[in-house]
């Protein structure tokens, strides 16, 4: 299989640099595959498992959330507001703000967007627990 240059990118700084040969994530409408000679494409990122599959055919999987995937001239860029590689992952942190969330909501006097807010910490935690547990 055939590799292309993928670069991953955070708030934080670069957690990949170097060959690929296939990247699977979550972007808002869906999962994409991206492989070697892939058209040019731009499109936000969702909130779920990313893999990297490298040169040597092994799999590193990563918690991955919100932020921009583009391919450009066979170039690949994933900018990501949150990307943890699972080995990475607190699986103790994600436990506790797992239950955190469940706990805020189970209250009823929340309003609409502290129940939203609630709810997208819940599935991070969740994201990052399945992440984890697939390593």
């Amino acid at each position: 299989m055939s590799s292309f240059p993928l670069q991953i990118v955070t708030p934080g700084g670069r957690a990949f640099d170097g060959a690929a040969e296939k990247l699977f994530c979550r972007t808002i409408v869906g999962d994409v595959a991206i492989l070697a000679r892939h058209c040019d494409y731009l499109t936000a990122v969702g909130m779920g498992e990313a893999r990297v599959t490298l040169e040597d055919g092994s799999v590193r999987r990563a918690a991955c959330i919100g932020g921009m995937l583009s391919v450009s001239g066979g170039k690949v860029r994933l900018m990501a507001n949150t990307f943890e590689w699972a080995e990475d992952i607190d699986v103790a942190r994600a436990e506790a703000a797992e239950a955190d969330s469940k706990r805020q909501l189970e209250q009823t006097d929340l309003t609409p967007r502290d129940r939203e807010l609630a709810t997208a910490r819940l599935r991070r935690a969740q994201v990052r627990q399945s992440v984890a547990a697939r390593r």
